[in-house]
């Protein structure tokens, strides 16, 4: 079990992501039930003082509230990591940008067979449908056109892959000196991602999930 110092971290950077605007903070406030019923926006309006933030972390890791997963975590002993071994590229998504994610798991759906894997947000912001070992990842945008959204966003991800040991990758390109335009960043989502350019400037993602 992680020791209570770290879920303090969790805590203010919970707050971090608040005061930043981050929508995936919406998902992890609803984990409350007496938050159930707000949207991401309503969430974002809300203040999140390091009480609240802290009890988001206690429910998220399976407690009831925060001085349950205090009592815990106190007693609970250290253990060393596991050696996540060498990283390990698992496979890569395409990104699609989209105006209306909604509308666009509803094509994929009804239209070409696809299942749902899962939506982020109220109204959804992302959102990733399959069919047999095809995958796609739709990300909301206010315009689909490339050259005006190359002009205006200053990350646009072409692919991301799935890996193990993110970290380890990282410090791998590190080394090579390879160009990043995100460094290693724990998400709000929960998982932890790095972004390259290549050549062209195209970005591309690594992340580890969980």
């Amino acid at each position: 079990m992680a020791t209570i110092e770290t879920y303090r971290k969790q805590a203010r950077q919970l707050q971090g992501w608040h005061r930043a605007g981050n929508y995936s903070v919406g998902g992890k406030l609803r984990l409350i039930e007496r938050y159930r019923h707000l949207t991401d926006r309503e969430v974002l309006d809300l203040p999140m003082p390091l009480a609240l933030a802290q009890e988001i972390v206690a429910v998220e890791a399976g407690f009831a509230n925060w001085a349950a997963l205090k009592a815990v975590a106190a007693g609970a002993p250290k253990t060393p990591r596991p050696d996540p071994g060498a990283p390990l590229l698992k496979s890569v998504v395409p990104i699609l940008f989209v105006r209306d994610v909604a509308a666009a798991v509803a094509f994929y759906r009804e239209k070409l067979g696809f299942a749902v894997d899962f939506l982020h947000g109220q109204p959804a912001f992302y959102g990733a449908v399959s069919r047999d070992g095809a995958c796609l990842h739709l990300r909301f945008v206010h315009r689909t056109n490339f050259a005006e959204l190359a002009a205006a966003e200053g990350s646009l991800i072409l692919a991301s892959f799935e890996v193990t040991n993110v970290k380890a990758l990282f410090e791998e390109f590190f080394a090579r000196d390879v160009e990043f335009a995100q460094r290693l960043t724990r998400q709000a989502w929960g998982g932890t991602d790095f972004h390259i350019r290549d050549p062209d400037q195209n970005v591309i993602s690594f992340v580890q999930f969980g």
